[in-house]
């Protein structure tokens, strides 16, 4: 297959420059969760451009997916390759999706070409889907209640980072607001009538992060307080808090939660206020990386040139969370990170200045290319699904009892 390999990569250098306006265009038209209508209409009309059928607002309002199959594809793989394109509030594309539904369109019109060039050894099915949503909203969770992979046999993406992982290492991640409602008062003349919120909020805040020392290494909370009080002179009534709680697997997450909870009913206690709070009801979960999958796409990487990072203290650290979290315990999943010219950080004003360079393409075209070898390999050779499959089934049922 690597004359099949070889007409992808070049069918992607051939589109280099209109997938970098495609990437631009997104980077330079920033939009939240759910709102990303501009990014959705770009996208799906690039893909309309290369014979893709598109279903746009697919199950939900800025999703979309493309479809292509070759003539015979019954018991053939399937295989969705997704796109993201939100943005973040206040800094733009500082997470660089800009450059994820640039690596997912890249590779799927290059999957496409490949397939109708050796259809005879190329036979299965290709999904391209648009995933709104990733940032703080879960968007893939709703993808999958809506049905939208009961269809697919393995999802791919890849992520801009300042490494460069085959296997990175993802959280289970849910938000929970807490509030505090107290009794207002004067707060000079008759402060001992009133019950103050804002002590409570602060008082949470100040066990939670007194909770860390006895916190393992890879758990992480953190949160901000939305509604602190209206005036100086008035004792706060209602107050709210917001926090992300963070563990490498579920079972953690629950002992993590149950923590959390003690340390607001203990800040409701010392304070005589009211305290309510709510879990969000869906939550990220912690990346399962297909053992098979991801060493295709290392061997197919280093064909290119591509550079994974060697370093122990790297390769083992958590970082954030992903909806693609919850994709991988659906499908066998793959969701590298790639190096982009930076090592400024994700959700910074810097990682968004480096989303939008030109330095950036030649890495993510590079991984896109590398995504679309992979599908190759996995269209052209029958015994590797089954791998796959062996691999998801070890890892699912481990990553429930751990």
């Amino acid at each position: 297959m690597e004359q099949a390999k070889k007409a992808a990569c070049d069918f992607i250098d051939k589109y280099a420059d209109d997938l970098h306006q495609l990437s631009k265009s997104i980077w330079e038209n920033p939009e939240l969760a759910y709102k990303e209508h501009h990014a959705h209409d770009v996208i799906t009309e690039f893909l309309n451009k290369h014979d893709f059928p598109v279903e746009k607002h697919y199950k939900l309002d800025t999703a979309f997916r493309a479809e292509f199959s070759t003539p015979d594809p019954k018991n053939k793989p399937r295989i969705a390759v997704l796109c993201e394109y939100d943005a973040l509030p206040g800094i733009g594309h500082a997470c660089g999706h800009n450059l994820i539904a640039e690596v997912g369109v890249a590779a799927g019109i290059a999957i496409k070409h490949a397939m109708t060039s050796f259809g005879e050894t190329l036979s299965g099915q290709l999904s391209v889907i648009g995933t709104p949503a990733e940032e703080g909203r879960c968007g893939k969770h709703d993808l999958i209640v809506a049905g939208a992979f009961s269809s697919v046999d393995v999802a791919m993406m890849a992520h801009p980072s300042q490494y460069t992982l085959a296997r990175p290492k993802y959280t289970s991640m849910i938000p929970v607001t807490i509030r505090f409602n107290g009794q207002a008062a004067h707060s000079a003349s008759h402060p001992w009538e009133g019950l103050n919120a804002l002590d409570a909020a602060v008082m949470c805040y100040s066990s939670i992060s007194c909770l860390r020392q006895q916190m393992k290494p890879a758990w992480r909370v953190h949160g901000v307080i939305r509604k602190g009080g209206l005036e100086p002179n008035i004792i706060p009534d209602e107050t709210e808090l917001e926090f992300f709680l963070r563990t490498p697997s579920e079972a953690e997450l629950e002992v993590l939660k149950k923590k959390v909870v003690d340390c607001i009913n203990g800040a409701a206690l010392c304070t005589g206020c009211q305290a309510s709070y709510t879990f969000g009801d869906k939550h990220y979960q912690a990346l399962l990386s297909n053992n098979t999958m991801a060493e295709l796409f290392e061997e197919n990487g280093r064909t290119l040139g591509i550079e994974f990072d060697q370093r122990e203290e790297i390769r083992v650290k958590f970082g954030g969370s992903t909806d693609m979290g919850n994709v991988s315990h659906v499908v066998p999943s793959i969701h590298p990170k790639f190096y982009i010219g930076t090592t400024v950080s994700n959700h910074s004003k810097g990682f968004t200045v480096a989303a939008g360079t030109d330095v950036a393409q030649d890495y993510s075209l590079s991984v896109a290319k590398a995504l679309a070898m992979t599908a190759i390999d996995i269209l052209s050779k029958p015994a590797v699904i089954t791998r796959i499959r062996e691999d998801f089934h070890r890892d699912v049922p481990v990553q429930g009892l751990s």
